[in-house]
């Protein structure tokens, strides 16, 4: 069972990210979602559709939670968990750091997730308990220990009213540091590259199931650690999500806490 789940999970991303690469670049509609900046393109729905089809051919009968259509509910204790574009204003833009992921939760728990940047070429997979991969090759987590010499990478929300907390202020206190600090535009890429041992840390608010169900397992798989922001076990129906390679967890806990709550 498990060897179909991980063919129709390749086939899917491909499938995807095929429509990605036809329309890279060329001409498509673009359309604004909860604000100006949060884009949603033809692209996205075309590549979902592709997605959504491969899976449906084999397991019709699976739950399906998509970022563009929602939810496709049935009974089955399998979901799946699709981005068919992460990075769609990286993508309207040409800009080729943009990616399809797509998670498979079994009973309430990650068992596989694939994420492929075709334009980078670089298919990122992790299944439970079996490892991290990257183009077929295994991923671990950098060794970095201390958080005075990491490269770290976030992101920030476009609705900031519903974050809660003030966003800039827990950046402000990592580039005080002297900290390296890059934003990518992906979520999906963001953690892939933490698992990678690009990046040491990762911190975002606001993420949506779909960023981050993919991403979440590949980093797990890949020695790192994932919490919210009081360093509570993860979920990826979480909202603040803190991924690192484990050594530096605690020091950039006790930053963005700070932060946060600062001293009256």
């Amino acid at each position: 069972m498990n060897d179909l789940l991980k063919n129709t999970l390749l086939r899917a991303v491909h499938a995807g990210a095929d429509v990605l690469t036809h329309y890279f670049e060329g001409t498509f509609e673009v359309h604004s979602k909860s604000s100006l900046n949060d884009l949603v393109t033809e692209v996205d729905k075309k590549a979902e559709d592709a997605i959504i089809d491969v899976i449906k051919s084999e397991f019709p009968e699976h739950f399906i939670l998509s970022e563009e259509i929602g939810e496709l509910s049935t009974a089955s204790n399998y979901k799946w968990i699709i981005d068919p574009i992460d990075g769609t204003v990286n993508f309207a833009h040409g800009i080729p750091i943009c990616c399809v992921s797509i998670g498979l939760e079994k009973d309430g728990s990650m068992l596989m997730g694939a994420v492929f940047n075709p334009f980078m070429k670089e298919l990122f997979f992790a299944e439970h308990g079996k490892g991290a991969f990257l183009n077929n090759k295994p991923l671990k987590v950098s060794t970095n220990p201390s958080i005075e010499s990491a490269c770290l990478v976030t992101g920030f929300p476009y609705r900031w009213v519903e974050v809660g907390t003030d966003p800039i202020a827990v950046f402000e206190r990592f580039i005080r540091k002297g900290l390296p600090v890059r934003r990518l535009g992906s979520a999906a890429i963001d953690l892939c590259w933490v698992a990678a041992g690009r990046f040491d840390g990762f911190w975002e608010y606001n993420l949506n199931p779909w960023d981050i169900a993919a991403g979440y397992l590949i980093i797990q798989e890949a020695g790192g650690r994932i919490s919210n922001f009081k360093g509570d076990p993860y979920n990826i129906y979480d909202k603040q999500t803190l991924a690192t390679n484990g050594q530096i967890h605690t020091q950039m806990l006790e930053l963005i806490q700070a932060s946060e709550h600062p001293p009256l």
